[in-house]
């Protein structure tokens, strides 16, 4: 089974062909996304990594982690499964209704 991996602390000019060729030599990759602001269109500093075999992940992890990419210190660690978010807006109710 695949296993997902975080990549942080990226300088905004890193897309998916700069992590692609940082995690190759690990293994196949399933896929490679950089996270984009929905407005300006710029990198939003992080990414996630899918790779094909967990053991080449974990390699990826300890090979990876801490190690210097244009100038920054990147962040490499297996991805948190996302929280569900409540549908709708919600909350709301009550409300002040004045004096009965």
């Amino acid at each position: 089974m695949a296993t997902k991996l975080y990549v942080g602390n990226l300088s905004y000019s890193v897309g998916e062909e700069e992590l692609k060729e940082l995690f190759a030599p690990f293994g196949e990759m399933e896929s490679v996304t950089v996270i984009m602001d929905r407005d300006s269109g710029r990198s939003k500093g992080f990414g996630f990594v899918e790779m094909a075999v967990h053991e080449q992940a974990i390699a990826a992890i300890r090979a990876l982690d801490g190690k210097e990419m244009d100038g920054r210190q990147i962040k490499v660690n297996e991805a948190r499964p996302r929280e569900a978010r409540p549908a709708g807006r919600g909350g709301g109710g009550g409300g002040f209704r004045g004096r009965r």
